[in-house]
C-alpha cells in the first residue's frame, strides 16, 4: 500500500528491503537487499520510509533511517483528505480515502489507514497505527506505537495509552491505560485467556 501510495504521489520508482528472502511482492516491485544493510542503499535510495506493520519494529526502523541521514517523506495518498491546518509529520503514511481535519497532529511514523476519520485536534503519538474504517472524535489522543483496531471508534476526549490496543469494532468511551487491551461496545479491559 505504501509503496503504490508513494508511485501515485509521483515518485518514480520503488525498491524494498526485506530480509525474507521467499516474500513475493505484487507487480514489478523487487527487493533489493536486506534490512540489515540498509545504510548502504542512501545514495542510489536517499528517500525511504519504515513499511513494516509491527509498531514498534516500523518506529525503530523509522528512527534509524533518519540517524543514518536518509530523507523519511510522509507519504500522503491523493485521495486522502488533510486538512492545511493538520500536521503530518516525516515518515508518515496516510492511506487512499482517510480523513484528518483541522488542528490533528499525525506523529512520525504514525499509520493513518484507509478510510480511518482523524477529527479536529487529534493527537496521534509516533509509531501508532489508526486501522482501515476507525473513527476518532475530536481532541483524542492515541499514545506512541498504540494501535487503533479496524471499524473501532473513539469518543471525543479519550486518551489511549502508549503500547495499548483498540480491538476490532470497540466503541471507547474512557480512557485506555498504556498497554492495555479493550475489546467490545462499549470497550471494557481484556483479562489474558478469557474468551472475546
Amino acid at each position: 500500500m505504501v509503496a503504490d501510495a508513494a508511485l501515485e504521489c509521483g515518485y518514480p520508482s520503488v525498491a524494498f528491503l526485506d530480509d525474507s528472502a521467499e516474500r513475493k511482492l505484487p507487480g514489478a516491485f523487487v527487493i533489493v537487499g536486506k534490512i540489515a544493510d540498509l545504510e548502504s542503499f542512501i545514495e542510489a535510495w536517499p528517500a525511504s520510509i519504515a513499511a513494516i506493520g509491527d509498531n514498534r519494529i516500523r518506529l525503530d526502523l523509522f528512527r534509524r533511517l533518519r540517524s543514518a541521514g536518509f530523507s523519511t517523506p510522509a507519504i500522503v495518498h491523493p485521495t486522502a483528505v488533510v486538512s492545511r491546518h493538520a500536521t503530518v509529520a516525516d515518515g508518515a503514511f496516510v492511506a487512499a480515502g482517510a480523513v484528518i481535519n483541522i488542528g490533528a497532529t499525525v506523529s512520525e511514523a504514525a499509520i493513518i489507514n484507509t478510510g480511518a476519520t482523524i477529527d479536529h485536534d487529534c493527537i496521534i503519538e509516533a509509531g501508532a497505527h489508526i486501522s482501515p474504517g476507525a473513527h476518532l472524535a475530536g481532541n483524542v489522543f492515541v499514545g506512541e506505537r498504540a494501535w487503533v483496531g479496524i471499524g473501532s471508534s473513539i469518543r471525543n476526549g479519550v486518551r489511549i495509552g502508549a503500547g495499548a490496543v483498540v480491538g476490532a469494532g470497540a466503541v471507547v468511551v474512557k480512557d485506555v491505560p498504556e498497554n492495555a487491551i479493550v475489546v467490545g461496545v462499549p470497550a471494557r479491559l481484556h483479562q489474558p485467556g478469557s474468551a472475546g
